[in-house]
């Protein structure tokens, strides 16, 4: 299964053409609509992330095609992967693994942004696991094009340890914004440091 921004579920395509012409109730009010699938494999090309791909395995997937909002519960493992160019620019058929992300549910919203109550996330490149956890009025947020935010985290990295509150990360692993009461360190002599995904002593 295939979504391309904004919230293009190709294999729901069906599903929501068939949905499309459902009459209204005996007093006007709208039917309710959707589809729902089981053992879903999925894949998200954010409109304003060019040349990332999120993919994603569920156990159920459910999307209202009239909000343009997908839920997926039961999921095993999202990854998020950059398509390779050559010099000219073309995308070479290549993909990299950049990040994991491991969530009991997950919200996709109309922009393509992903929402969870909780998340751990691993920047492949750095070595870095985050813990994320949200809250009832302010879920664990990730941005397309941009990064991820989260009320509190904690990090694991051979450059950076700790607690933030208030995070704003990107992709790239450049902290944005942090709250006065964080509590991290950044390694001034590390230890180790990252090479092909994998911690090593220096």
């Amino acid at each position: 299964m295939q979504k391309a921004g904004p919230l293009a579920l190709v294999a729901l395509f069906v599903f929501a053409l068939a949905f499309a012409f459902v009459p209204t109730g005996p007093r006007g009010e709208a039917a309710q609509v959707g589809a729902q699938l089981q053992g879903v494999r999925l894949a998200l090309y954010p409109a304003r992330d060019e040349g990332a791909v999120w993919t994603f395995a569920a156990g159920e997937v459910r999307s209202d095609p009239l909000t343009n909002v997908t839920q997926l519960t039961q999921l095993s493992r999202g990854e998020r992967l950059v398509r390779g160019r050559d010099a000219a620019g073309h995308y070479t058929g290549r993909q990299t693994l950049d990040a994991t992300l491991s969530t009991p549910e997950l919200t996709i919203d109309a922009q393509d942004d992903l929402l969870t109550p909780r998340a751990r996330i691993t920047l492949v490149r750095e070595c870095a696991d985050l813990t994320l956890t949200g809250t009832a009025g302010r879920p664990v947020r990730i941005e397309q094009g941009t990064g991820f935010s989260a009320p509190a985290a904690v990090i694991d990295s051979p450059n950076l340890n700790g607690r933030i509150n208030d995070l704003q990360m990107s992709f790239q692993f450049d902290l944005l914004h942090t709250s006065e009461d964080s509590n991290y360190q950044l390694a001034i002599d590390p230890t180790e440091t990252c090479r092909d995904g994998k911690r090593v002593p220096i």
